[in-house]
């Protein structure tokens, strides 16, 4: 560990590591994804190209930066790199996934049994539960402060199997939570527009809490690991403290480009709600002027 080289950015591509786990599972999403396009233009229907860059670039290439690249080599080393990952994992991958909508397409692609499955997983009692705008809400918010104010960050350091349920805890606590925010697939737990950003403006003070408390923390998180390492060119207690400002700023970012987008889609969808609403009483004007036409029609009688 004491070999590592002082990070710089040129280290993402030269320290870069693939892990076979997290590589083949990045391999399968992509070719699951990749045969459901097919299929569909099997029978002559696209797939937006805009859904499939945010799936490919933007979900798993996320991922893929966060876990394979040179950053994963500084997981453990720099706190300020794992907060990078961090947010990463929790905050880019799962919007950019569930802008992929890969729930839609799985329920366009897949033939009559497997849709039956998809369905009924997604109409059970747990998935209910799970994504339920409360309990997303509460395991993004509060996970972070379990995560980095006991020992389960420390734990997740030294032993690499917990290391890799970090990120696939990273990954699904934001996708549980952004998800149904995000309002593109059929899942459970969606609500009406003024919630999602009721939700979204609720969740950014929590990043500067946590960013500021990280920040004025007088001693290091998980010190038995960083001080073991006894790296010459990093200070633990500094680099928490970049580690915090990161959380705090990028946090903040994200949230806020949440907020815009979920504006915006409650905007677009009141325009569209507005459009109907207008046709419908056209509707009911033209009814109404047909109905007394023909009133008077019928009142005048027949000709003489």
């Amino acid at each position: 560990m004491s070999e590592i080289p002082p990070f710089e950015p040129l280290r993402l591509l030269t320290e870069a590591r693939l892990d076979p786990l997290i590589t083949a599972v990045l391999l399968l999403a992509a070719g699951l994804y990749f045969w459901a396009v097919r299929r569909l233009a099997e029978r002559g229907v696209s797939w937006p190209r805009g859904r499939q860059m945010a799936w490919y670039v933007g979900g798993l290439g996320t991922v893929a930066i966060a876990t394979v690249s040179g950053l994963a080599a500084y997981d453990t080393v720099l706190f300020s790199a794992h907060m990078v990952q961090h947010m990463l994992l929790a905050m880019v991958a799962p919007i950019f996934l569930a802008l992929g909508a890969p729930i839609t397409l799985a329920l366009r692609a897949l033939p009559s049994g497997g849709r039956s499955v998809l369905m009924a997983v997604l109409h059970s009692r747990l998935a209910k539960i799970v994504t339920f705008p409360a309990v997303g809400w509460l395991l993004f918010v509060a996970s972070p402060f379990a995560l980095y104010f006991t020992g389960w960050y420390a734990a997740t350091l030294d032993n690499e199997l917990l290391h890799e349920l970090l990120h696939a805890h990273f990954v699904l606590v934001g996708a549980i939570f952004f998800w149904p925010l995000i309002g593109v697939d059929p899942v459970p737990g969606r609500v009406p527009h003024p919630m999602r950003v009721l939700l979204l403006v609720t969740t950014l003070p929590i990043h500067v809490i946590l960013g500021l408390t990280i920040m004025s923390e007088r001693t290091v998180i998980a010190a038995d690991h960083y001080n073991s390492l006894g790296l010459p060119w990093i200070d633990p207690l500094l680099d928490q403290r970049v580690g915090g400002g990161l959380l705090w700023a990028s946090g903040d970012l994200i949230g806020l480009l949440m907020l815009g987008a979920a504006v915006v889609q409650w905007k677009r969808a009141s325009d569209r709600e507005a459009v109907r609403e207008d046709r419908r009483l056209d509707r009911l004007e033209q009814q109404a002027s047909r109905r007394a036409a023909q009133q008077a029609t019928d009142a005048s009688g027949p000709p003489r």
